[in-house]
């Protein structure tokens, strides 16, 4: 289960990274940003695992545009830097917020709902395998598809040299933005699942050593 999670964060970082060469050190946030969106509706809204993977979606999405528009008008060193901040931030907020359990975190968070007769429960190992399994094949699908159209090959030329491609009319700004959302999506389910499947989360579970062990992880292909 560990591994699986860090699969999917690490396939969503190297649309950031590996595709476009943009240095995140703040992405575990939108893995933050989905999980206690899970732990919030969870527990509060009765809405179950499948019903709010799309809505941890659309809100780590509009954290990764909100965090984008002004951070990556810069590169580099301090690219870096206002990412490492915004995770902080993310984490430091879900420290002092006593509505969302604070440092004390949200427990009771409800397993996925019982899909064909096959039940979600903590100790079935064996359905979550599959399950993520599946979730993490898509995602390769999604990121390859891109890879090949418009948008991986504009990736590419920022990757190479951001100047050269924006002399050749490729529209850099947009597209770093789009591989940042996408990103932060990909990040956003899987905090989900994460929430879904442990039943507890805390501020203590997205610290930037998540994000580090996800940029190690994602570093030979960015290289």
């Amino acid at each position: 289960f560990p591994v699986a999670i860090f699969v999917i964060m690490a396939l969503g970082l190297n649309i950031v990274i590996g595709k476009s060469g943009l240095l995140d050190l703040g992405y575990v946030a939108f893995f933050a940003i989905g999980a206690y969106t899970m732990g919030i509706l969870g527990t509060k809204t009765g809405l179950n695992s499948w019903e709010t993977l799309p809505i941890g979606i659309a809100m780590a999405m509009f954290a990764g545009l909100i965090l984008g528009v002004p951070a990556l008008r810069l590169r580099g060193d301090y690219l870096a830097i206002i990412t490492l901040g915004f995770g902080e931030i993310v984490r430091i907020t879900a420290l002092n917020l006593n509505s969302i359990g604070g440092a004390n975190g949200i427990v009771g968070i409800p397993t996925p709902p019982t899909i064909f007769g096959l039940e979600y429960t903590f100790d079935n190992h064996r359905l979550y395998f599959w399950t993520f399994l599946i979730i993490i094949l898509l995602t390769i699908w999604m990121i390859r598809r891109l890879s090949v159209r418009r948008a991986g090959r504009a990736w590419e030329s920022i990757r190479q040299d951001e100047d050269a491609a924006e002399l050749m009319g490729v529209p850099t700004f947009r597209y770093k933005i789009w591989a940042f959302v996408l990103g932060a999506s990909v990040g956003g389910a899987a905090g989900v699942l994460y929430a879904s499947k442990t039943l507890f989360i805390s501020p203590d579970n997205f610290t930037l050593q998540v994000s580090i062990l996800i940029l190690a992880s994602v570093y030979r292909d960015w290289q």
